[in-house]
């Protein structure tokens, strides 16, 4: 006898789709406590238990390249947009040794890590109390890793293990009270030698020293991840942190996620610089090809939902300040396509919001992947179907829009369902008819409204009927 699915019909004319309320307030309430990670080693929380959703912008030159109203503006607009980090750089990329901030002032003297610019580090103390005062924690990376490991960078190589150590000290005793911090060493370059090793292990030791209330992650090259450097015990680095980075169009960071996911011993892992928003496609010969938002919500439902803590969005205009009095260095302004200041209202960057209200509208915690859901053949290419579940839900993403079949036997559901239509480019919702019934064979089969198509992607939410807990991304509220 033929397998029975029950199609879930969209009733499109019926009621309006519910639209997310607006963001108001801090975006994270810090009074929670510092952040540390779960015990399943999957995610990170307060210290009181609140669930914690890393949803960061790359703002890598905002020290360096924003003067305070600047400063102030780009922090509210993501604000508003729900982000909870800004990754950013103390010693930054742009020939951040010679050349000051807006302040007119310098990281080092002599560019010696061991005599840090009180002045400088005033002008960071302000940019830090700026955004506690907004609820965002500042991702912190001590220095770019071109000063460690020049590469294709400016550098100078200024860094050994010894000042590194000290350098270390001086910012975990500077920062060690502060609320809104975590630090993240490397900076897009990879550890090559022992001698790299030890500098990163060094700084690690001297924020360490002193400050014991902020986690440790590292940033790696593209298309590696801090596991490749670190994969062992190394007590020190709280979370693995990959780069899928931008070198092709529907790049599987699903397979990154999944193998950082895997490993032993189990850390908490995310996508911390997938394809930027208005990045030229590196891989690409076609002149003029950039990255678009569907790309950028593509990276992240497929990062989340493979089983990431949390993601990171970029923007090519905005992680490197871009303006027309300042521009980028001249290989990279001929790129861009925006300045900043216009940059962080662009789609991609703006729909992030509903991946954090999606995400803590179910209690994630118990989320893991589920990819053993899905019903039938799921290709590798852009229409790569990814799914999650928690203890009463699913999810499950479709790209273009295409059909998803799921088989919801090992989803522990209960008898009765609802299900969901979730829109991640504006955050709207509406429950799908016909039954809430769990057919017998415990399969359920989703059409999406319009043609499949890049950009038309869409989310399938099913609940446990007995939660009752409402439309998912109605609202901000981590359980």
């Amino acid at each position: 006898m033929p397998t029975r699915l029950l199609p879930i019909v969209l009733l499109l004319s019926s009621l309006a789709l519910a639209q997310p309320a607006a963001r108001t307030g801090p975006s994270i309430d810090f009074s929670h406590g510092d952040l540390k990670v779960s015990d399943n080693h999957r995610f990170l929380i307060h210290a009181d238990g609140t669930p914690f959703f890393y949803l960061a912008d790359t703002g890598w030159e905002m020290f360096h390249r924003l003067d305070m109203p600047e400063t102030e503006k780009y922090l509210e607009n993501r604000r508003a947009a729900g982000f909870t980090a800004i990754q950013c750089v103390l010693i930054p990329e742009f020939n951040g040794l010679k050349i000051p901030n807006r302040q007119s002032h310098l990281p080092l003297i002599d560019n010696d890590p061991t005599k840090p610019s009180e002045e400088y580090f005033k002008d960071i103390d302000a940019v830090l109390s700026l955004a506690e005062k907004k609820g965002i924690y500042l991702a912190l990376l001590p220095t770019w890793g071109d000063k460690v490991n020049k590469k294709w960078g400016e550098g100078p190589e200024i860094f050994t293990p010894e000042n590194a150590k000290i350098y270390g000290a001086y910012l975990g005793n500077r920062y060690k009270d502060r609320p809104n911090i975590i630090w993240i060493l490397g900076g897009d370059r990879p550890v090559e030698n022992d001698r790299h090793r030890e500098i990163w292990r060094g700084m690690a030791a001297g924020l360490q020293s002193a400050d014991t209330h902020h986690l440790i992650g590292y940033h790696p090259m593209g298309g590696q991840s801090s596991a490749k450097y670190y994969p062992g015990e190394e007590p020190w680095l709280a979370f693995h942190m990959n780069q899928s980075g931008h070198s092709r169009r529907d790049g599987p960071n699903y397979d990154m996620i999944a193998k950082d996911y895997a490993l032993i011993p189990t850390k908490p892992c995310f996508d911390g610089e997938p394809r930027y928003e208005d990045h030229p496609v590196r891989s690409s010969k076609v002149k003029g090809d950039y990255y678009n938002d569907f790309d950028t919500r593509q990276a992240a439902y497929w990062s989340v939902f493979a089983g990431s803590f949390g993601h990171t969005y970029g923007s090519h205009s905005i992680w490197s300040m871009h303006s027309e009095k300042f521009p980028a260095p001249a290989k990279l302004a001929s790129e861009m396509l925006f300045t900043w200041d216009k940059a962080i209202d662009r789609p991609g960057g703006q729909s992030m919001a509903h991946l954090r209200r999606l995400i803590e509208s179910r209690p994630f915690l118990s989320r893991v992947p589920a990819q053993d859901l899905i019903d039938g053949e799921n290709p590798k290419d852009a229409g790569h179907i990814q799914c999650t579940r928690g203890d009463g839900y699913v999810m499950a993403y479709s790209p273009l829009g295409n059909p998803i079949t799921l088989n919801l036997e090992k989803a522990n559901l209960g008898a009765k369902i609802h299900s969901w239509l979730f829109n991640p480019r504006d955050g709207s919702a509406k429950e799908l008819s016909p039954s809430n019934d769990m057919p017998a064979d415990h399969k359920l089969t989703t059409h999406f409204p319009g043609t499949p198509a890049r950009g038309n992607d869409w989310i399938v939410v099913i609940d446990d009927a007995s939660k009752n807990w409402g439309a998912p991304g109605a609202e901000y509220h981590a359980k």
